[in-house]
């Protein structure tokens, strides 16, 4: 038997019980299930890095405004599909004063996370036109964006982005969008799992190939402003969240409140259209909705489809912590910045243990401290590295399933990790870093 910091056999008959070929293949669920499991037997706490789950609490201004509106009746009322009034006008106003970027209360669209959002927005952007059938990731990404095509039946290309930065990005994207295929170009920014962020360059790129082969850009924002190495923390003053909407019209930004507002328990995002792709008409859609305008088409279509309305309580809850942030008396970048300072501190302590970091720049600035990083050991491929790290109490994702070409590495989530922990996962490091010499 090993001796590791958490019971080597115990680890090993957990692992065999799983049914997993590989851990280090396994989806973020069946870690979370794996690890559950393994601290409910052993009585010994992981450093848990597999989920990006909120690690703070919620704004009480979110939480006092859902009980007012839950006291007032709306739990035994549907939701109107497209919103609650106070919430849309409170997404339009965000737009403006963090991205300034216009929108019509009409556009914003509330929906069951960002994940329904996405789902919903597949469903239509995917068939405006008969021919353009498949979408396009820009890579490392979120595995289950994936997923739902598979469900959906939908094809889809992907790349890794981290060798196509800056200018390379223009002629690396038109390789797929002149093939005309491609019906939308997705990616998140700041980016999960990688958290690189687009620059003003890149995002200009994207835009006018948008423009220039009417593909639909879908920005996953779910990490809103948290590119803590600028404040964007002051409404409706510069410097604003990045986006490819000063770049092109055809656009759809997915705001999340799970981890910006701390709210993943209520399952409530945004779904924010552009003013000219709502009313535009695509006749192609009328195959599978009544109507071929685009904005009518996501809502009475393909978001009615997935849900009866978004929780009606929890759209008050996100309606009133967005007014806060708008009225400038919710500082909700200052309340997540801790991330920030998690992320840096565990760095360290990953690379002082012989670890690397492997996405470690944007263009020519080192990468923001965030919600994650990334990480390599000599000698070890990413699913490798999972499946020994296991042993030692630290847990995370292989990059292999967020369609990264960096196969040795890792995605460590910061959230869950509390500064309690900082000396354990250092002790461990250095217990693994003994057992496993670099040559």
């Amino acid at each position: 038997m090993k001796d590791t910091p958490i019971p080597y056999d115990v680890v090993k008959q957990k692992i065999a019980d799983s049914g997993l070929a590989k851990v280090g293949r396994a989806t973020i669920r069946e870690i979370v299930r794996l690890v559950n499991e393994i601290e409910a037997a052993t009585g010994k706490k992981y450093i848990r890095m597999e989920m990006g789950v909120p690690g703070l609490e919620p704004s009480q201004v979110g939480i006092e405004a859902e009980i007012q509106a839950l006291k007032s009746g709306v739990a035994s009322k549907y939701p109107m599909i497209d919103g609650v009034p106070a919430l849309k006008k409170e997404i339009s106003r965000f737009v403006k004063n963090y991205l300034n970027i216009e929108v019509e209360e009409k556009s914003c669209i509330p929906t069951v996370g960002s994940m329904q959002g996405g789902m919903a927005s597949f469903l239509l952007t995917n068939r405006c036109y008969k021919e353009k059938d498949t979408i396009l990731f820009i890579d490392p990404g979120f595995p289950v964006q994936k997923q739902q095509l598979k469900v959906l039946g939908m094809k889809y290309e992907t790349f890794d982005v981290y060798n196509y930065r800056g200018e390379k990005l223009r002629a690396k994207l038109e390789t797929y969008l002149k093939k005309g295929n491609i019906s939308t170009i997705l990616y998140s920014n700041p980016n999960n799992p990688s958290w690189i962020c687009f620059t003003e360059t890149e995002l200009q790129i994207i835009g006018e190939l948008s423009n220039k082969y009417d593909a639909i850009i879908i920005e996953d924002l779910a990490y809103f402003a948290m590119d803590f190495r600028k404040d964007l923390s002051k409404p409706g003053e510069a410097p604003y969240q990045l986006t490819v909407a000063n770049y092109t019209k055809n656009w759809i930004m997915l705001i999340s409140s799970s981890k910006a507002f701390s709210y993943a328990g209520q399952r409530i995002g945004c779904m924010v259209v552009s003013n000219d792709l709502y009313s535009r008409r695509f006749p192609d859609l009328k195959r599978f909705f009544s109507s071929d305008e685009f904005g009518y088409a996501m809502i009475y279509g393909a978001v009615y489809s997935l849900s009866s309305g978004t929780c009606h309580s929890a759209q008050y809850g996100l309606a009133a912590m967005l007014k806060a942030a708008n009225d400038g008396t919710f500082n909700f970048v200052e309340s997540v910045r801790e991330y920030g300072e998690k992320a840096k501190i565990m760095k360290n302590l990953f690379i002082e243990n012989g670890f690397q970091l492997v996405y470690n720049m944007d263009e020519d600035k080192p990468l923001a401290d965030g919600f994650y990083f990334t990480i390599s050991y000599p000698g070890f491929s990413g699913e490798d590295l999972i499946d020994e790290l296991m042993f030692y109490g630290i847990s995370a994702i292989s990059l292999l399933i967020t369609g990264s070409e960096r196969i040795e590495g890792l995605r460590a989530c910061v959230s869950q990790v509390q500064r309690t922990q900082f000396e354990d996962l250092e002790n461990r490091l250095k217990k693994f870093h003994q057992d496993h010499p670099i040559k």
